[in-house]
């Protein structure tokens, strides 16, 4: 067999982000409120996901941040590394998942509304640079595993206890 027809699976972890190129493949487990984003050039086989914790590194009272866990900061740093990659600007796409409420707060304190305002912040990012959103599953109140497939394009999605979907 051909080391070419061995495919890698990419592992992404919480407040990550990482970039692959066909044949291999990018995964995150564990999205509750967190979204999984993924950037792709389909014409050149790469594509990038962020598994983004939280929406705004600006309401943070840390000193040294990790760039990875938050919407603002981690969308532009993986538009960045799949540029260098080979990835086109003007040719990306996005497809997401997750943003779920997994917890229901009766306070209603919109701070608490994790799920919703990743979905915003990360569609907001997206906006910014001009990148079309193909597809996206995202809400409700279950987590997500999802992986990506720059040979094809596709975000399979699996949801606790329900049928894999594609995306």
């Amino acid at each position: 067999m051909a080391m070419s027809n061995i495919r890698i699976v990419i592992k992404v972890g919480i407040a990550d982000l990482n970039t692959v190129r066909e044949p291999d493949i990018i995964r995150t487990l564990g999205l509750g409120s967190c979204v999984g984003a993924v950037i792709y050039d389909p014409a050149k086989g790469v594509a990038g996901l962020a598994h983004v914790l939280l929406p705004d590194s600006k309401l943070t009272k840390q000193n040294k941040i990790n760039k990875y866990k938050y919407a603002d900061t981690a969308i532009p740093i993986l538009i960045d590394k799949l540029t260098s990659i080979g990835a086109r600007k003007y040719a990306l796409k996005a497809k997401m998942a997750g943003g779920s409420e997994m917890f229901k707060f009766t306070a209603g304190s919109d701070l608490m509304r994790i799920g919703p305002r990743n979905i915003q912040a990360v569609t907001e990012q997206l906006g910014n640079f001009n990148i079309p959103i193909i597809a996206q599953d995202v809400g409700g109140n279950i987590g997500r595993t999802i992986e990506f497939n720059p040979s094809t394009n596709m975000l399979k999605i699996r949801k606790v206890n329900k049928e894999e979907t594609f995306i």
